[in-house]
């Protein structure tokens, strides 16, 4: 295995593991790539290689070993890590709970919508003199979600298009009042980590989809909580699944992007480049350099 800083090809696609998902089978020419970024490290080592003859970046969310509470993640080096690489599709694998009766344990969902329930996590690039706004209507990319939701049923899994995400600070699970609250809500699923990564990976213009696992009935079910044992058992369950979901996935995604994920930031920018600080804008030349117009000589 190879180590690198910096990688000399680009990987256009890439993956982010959640709970007990860190690595993917059958991958190989593997280089193991520890990127920088001005907003940190990621949560680890960016593992590239080939699956099913694709290139891919797999970056393990929580950390070898799961390390990192959902609250502690640095999503936005995460995510401006896999950009540096050249990622503009990212498959996000999640654990959940489910909010509805026939949504069962073991069961994988590809949600559409997002509820964001989080509090204490960054969830923007923009700051530091400079503003932007973009669109997050659609939170999760269409064009992949359906992607994914194909190749999961062409290799058979249990898996469910649609429904919204409702995503929670953690890292405690809900009190039954919440969990009722969110399944009167209409909410489908329940977990810990798709914001603020949907929000900075549409900051970054990656497409973005989940794969939910669910591993739970939440707590608003009669008669059952959630423990962690029953969580870990669940997720242990479908790691295989998601490992052949993750090689199906690959060869089917599009290499050219025609979705509004693609020119998310086109006119994003409210602050005049002038005024933009030049360290921000260097620091942001990754995510706005094709969009911005050079800097004028001498600012600082």
């Amino acid at each position: 295995m190879k180590t690198s800083r910096k990688l000399k090809e680009r990987v256009l696609f890439g993956v982010i593991g959640g709970s007990g998902v860190y690595e993917i089978d059958g991958i190989s020419d593997i280089v193991q790539v520890f990127p920088s970024t001005p907003f940190g490290k990621p949560s680890d080592a960016i593992t590239v290689g080939t699956v099913s003859g694709i290139r891919c970046a797999f970056l393990p969310r929580h950390g070898k070993g799961h390390r990192i509470l959902p609250s502690e993640l640095n999503n936005r080096a995460n995510l401006y890590a896999l950009k540096s690489l050249g990622v503009g599709q990212v498959v996000s694998i999640s654990a959940c709970g489910s909010l509805k009766e026939e949504i069962h344990p073991r069961d994988f969902v590809v949600p559409d919508q997002l509820f964001d329930r989080t509090r204490e996590r960054p969830s923007t690039f923009f700051g530091r003199g400079i503003v932007g706004h973009v669109s997050m209507a659609h939170p999760y990319c269409v064009s992949l979600s359906d992607t994914v939701f194909e190749a999961a049923q062409e290799i058979g899994l249990s898996v469910r298009r649609g429904g919204t995400y409702v995503c929670i600070e953690g890292p405690q699970f809900s009190t039954k009042a919440e969990s009722i609250v969110y399944r009167s809500l209409g909410f489908s699923i329940i977990g810990m980590t798709n914001l603020p990564e949907a929000k900075l990976a549409r900051e970054a213009e990656i497409c973005y989809a989940t794969v939910g696992l669910v591993t739970d009935y939440d707590v608003w079910k009669e008669g059952g909580e959630v423990s962690v044992s029953e969580v870990m058992g669940n997720i242990a369950a479908n790691v295989y699944n998601v490992k052949k979901l993750i090689a199906a996935v690959l060869p089917r995604l599009a290499r050219e992007r025609t979705c509004e994920c693609a020119s998310a930031l086109k006119y994003a920018v409210m602050t005049s480049p002038a005024v933009i600080p030049a360290k921000t804008r260097k620091d942001m030349d990754l995510l706005l350099g094709k969009y911005l117009k050079p800097s004028p000589r001498g600012k600082r």
